[in-house]
């Protein structure tokens, strides 16, 4: 790609780089409310439910042999009958955001998603975060709920807007 950006499906290789970037966010915001890193053994089983087929999958941001982000999709709530809902991730290295990276995450993403029997798309994000709230926009998504104050993490509470887009 010419401005040596790849986007990918996931693979085994990825799980070390994978693993330090989520373990950043883990440590230093509150974007996700996960409170203690997990390091690559315990990013493990993260990467283990993705696959080349299906609605559990994993799009990696290559950019010259280095993986500075990924988007992914997995299960919404483990009841049968949530099966055909999705709850979306993404996250971007330090220092590779602006760049238009997750929107070719989530590009790739979505076009895998269009041929699986997937229904509806769900993302939590925590306020505020313009940039992922415009990247969610922006890829269809309607905010739907926000649960306020619904996670404590740094000293303080934090809020967490959900998003819906459809699919089918």
């Amino acid at each position: 790609v010419s401005d040596g950006v790849a986007i990918r499906a996931g693979r085994d290789g990825d799980l070390a780089p994978l693993a330090r970037l989520y373990d950043h966010y883990v440590e230093h915001t509150a974007i996700t409310f996960d409170l203690e890193p997990f390091g690559v053994e315990g990013r493990r089983p993260w990467l283990a439910q993705f696959a080349e087929t299906g609605r559990h999958r994993l799009f990696v941001a290559d950019v010259d042999g280095e993986a500075v982000g990924f988007a992914s999709s997995h299960g919404f709530r483990p009841k049968g009958a949530y099966a055909t809902s999705v709850e979306t991730s993404i996250y971007l290295a330090p220092g590779s955001t602006g760049r238009g990276i997750g929107a070719r995450l989530y590009d790739a993403l979505f076009d895998a998603l269009a041929r699986e029997d997937v229904h509806r798309a769900y993302a939590g994000i925590t306020l505020p975060n313009a940039a992922s709230t415009t990247l969610h926009e922006r890829h269809g998504f309607a905010r739907v709920a926000v649960f306020d104050e619904v996670g404590f993490k740094h000293g303080r509470y934090w809020s967490v807007a959900w998003y819906e887009k459809r699919l089918r």
